[in-house]
């Protein structure tokens, strides 16, 4: 691998990094009641129960280790972004939270029953290294699991803002350069990664997920404050152009009125696979 392209990877590390640094809080208020949908069936995905040793990869505000342990799972949870971990660590102090690197784990080989990643994949500079490390730290029969974004077109909060910058921003604004967002949207993507790292039984599914907004600014301003890749995107744009996409915004989410607010449809892409062996 050239220097140029590990680079590459490093800005975009540092990048994410520093987005999540600064977007903890705001994540939480805007996405958490989102991607807590999915939750029970990723769990579910790879048999979380009683006595199960757990590792929840880029646990975020600790949404996933904490339905885990409730489930009675005996769980470990790492993100990369300190100022998670202090988050995750107020909202839940009996678990074990702790600063990590999805790329570069710091569990023996064997050390769990399941790891999981709850839309986590979509932030690293490598993905596919997350995915061996998984594979590295789980036991012989062990299972995998993580949550993505499906496509925009079907994922309509992101198809909104991504079609308003197009339509009246600038979508080429300099950013450091990371993989494709949507790439694990794509259902043989997945199984190709998983299966080329070892994983079999492979199986990605799609679930429906709802977010909810009590009137169409709440979209803008959820991708504006809780996210790093958009909202370095949107904070790029002239003046002039952000209002105008901030209206294209507002009137693409009043289509998904109803019940007094907005309802905007989400799937979450769900990829699932075990380690062989016994």
């Amino acid at each position: 691998m050239s220097s140029l392209q590990e680079s590459a990877f490093a800005e975009f590390h540092a990048f994410e990094h520093a987005g999540w640094q600064s977007a903890s809080r705001e994540y939480d208020d805007a996405f958490g009641r989102l991607t807590r949908q999915v939750i029970g069936p990723l769990l579910d995905a790879v048999g979380v129960g009683k006595g199960m040793r757990v590792l929840d990869v880029a646990s975020g505000p600790g949404y996933v280790a904490a339905e885990a342990a409730a489930r009675g799972a005996r769980v470990a949870a790492v993100d990369f972004s300190s100022e998670m971990v202090a988050l995750a660590r107020s909202r839940h102090p009996g678990i074990a939270f702790s600063e990590g690197d999805a790329e570069a784990l710091a569990f023996p080989e064997g050390k769990f029953d399941a790891v999981v990643m709850n839309f986590g994949m979509l932030h690293l500079a490598r993905p596919e290294r997350a995915v061996a490390q998984a594979f590295r730290v789980l036991r012989l029969g062990g299972c995998y699991a993580f949550t993505v974004w499906a496509q925009p077109e079907e994922a309509a909060g992101f198809g909104i803002i991504l079609d308003a910058v197009r339509s009246h921003g600038d979508p080429d604004v300099p950013l450091p350069s990371g993989p494709p967002f949507f790439r694990f949207s794509d259902a043989g993507e997945c199984e190709r990664v998983l299966r080329g790292t070892g994983f079999s039984d492979t199986n990605v599914r799609k679930h429906r997920q709802t977010w909810s907004f009590t009137s169409p600014e709440g979209l803008f301003e959820a991708f504006y404050n809780g996210t790093v890749r958009t909202r370095a995107l949107l904070r790029a744009q002239t003046s002039g152009k952000l209002e105008a996409i901030r209206n294209a915004v507002r009137e693409g989410a009043e289509h998904f009125a109803a019940d007094g607010g907005v309802q905007i449809p989400m799937p979450a892409v769900l990829a699932a696979a075990v380690k062989p062996g016994k």
